[in-house]
């Protein structure tokens, strides 16, 4: 009941799903004995190029989509994932007492990947530490002593109206004119550093792979605006997000190992989707990519 948004992402990936089967399904028969009896509607979300999203209104027609192959297992699981995270929401926001905290870490302690009982240190390092933006790059030029750098002017929503200067590797990798003017993801508390003698306040968050060199900005909700936060699913955006992440902790570096596209192009920490208000930050061309 109180596993992490993590925990349950894993769990669903190892739970036995086959394609058109629905003997011995237990993913397909939560959503008709829980799911359905819970809420009115279930939603698959699924990116245009795979045929939009789904919405049933009652079990039987999921069920014959499903035989039909016209559901995938996968994207079956990333909706009951969404479910299940809103089912157990509530009750993790109760275990949030410290008392309560206290109970449950004496009974369950969290286990390192050996087996072993974590006793301090990474446990508390999740993706609500991140101030994550959307952004809009309102000018760009080459960077005067980098061929391979921008420097952007990107407009985050501050309260001043003020714009900040972000510095990027995206030079020789994507088109000044497909950045100028576009809405982009931003992480905005890394601590401000000089690159070939100008200093970036924020980085650009890019689906990016090394062979082959390829690097696709992340594309907000449509309807976003500049300063509107993103948050990773099932971690609530924090009011006390650090300004400026201690550089010694390595909080970005460690969270940036879990982060990437999925198969179908959603932006993901440890599998749990990036979303906005407007709805899900997405990657139109790069799949299975890490997220720099």
């Amino acid at each position: 009941m109180l596993d992490t948004p993590e925990a349950v992402k894993k769990k669903l990936k190892r739970a036995f799903c086959e394609p058109g089967k629905v003997e011995d399904n237990g993913v397909l028969a939560f959503v008709k004995h829980v799911v359905f009896s819970l809420f009115d509607t279930f939603e698959v979300n699924r990116k245009e190029a795979n045929g939009g999203n789904l919405i049933y209104k009652e079990y039987q027609s999921l069920e014959s989509d499903f035989v039909e192959m016209r559901l995938h297992p996968g994207d079956l699981k990333l909706a009951v994932e969404k479910y299940l995270n809103r089912l157990l929401d509530p009750i993790r926001e109760v275990f949030k007492d410290p008392k309560l905290k206290k109970l449950t870490d004496s009974a369950y302690p969290p286990l390192n990947k050996k087996g072993k009982v974590v006793t301090s240190g990474d446990n508390d390092i999740n993706p609500s530490l991140l101030d994550i933006r959307v952004g809009k790059i309102v000018e760009i030029n080459k960077h005067p002593d980098a061929d391979s750098l921008y420097v952007s002017q990107v407009d985050l929503g501050e309260p001043t109206g003020a714009t900040r200067t972000v510095v990027s590797g995206l030079a020789q990798l994507v088109p000044r004119e497909q950045l100028e003017g576009r809405l982009v993801v931003v992480l905005a508390n890394l601590k401000p550093a000089k690159m070939r003698g100008i200093e970036s306040k924020g980085m650009i968050l890019c689906a990016s792979t090394d062979e082959p060199r390829q690097v696709e900005p992340l594309n907000p909700p449509p309807g976003s605006q500049p300063g509107e936060r993103v948050f990773c699913e099932g971690y609530s955006v924090s009011d006390s997000v650090p300004e400026v992440l201690n550089p010694k902790k390595k909080i970005w570096e460690k969270l940036q190992t879990e982060m990437k596209t999925s198969h179908n192009g959603l932006a993901e920490w440890s599998g749990n989707p990036f979303v906005t208000t407007k709805g899900l930050i997405t990657c139109k061309l790069m799949t299975n990519a890490p997220i720099k």
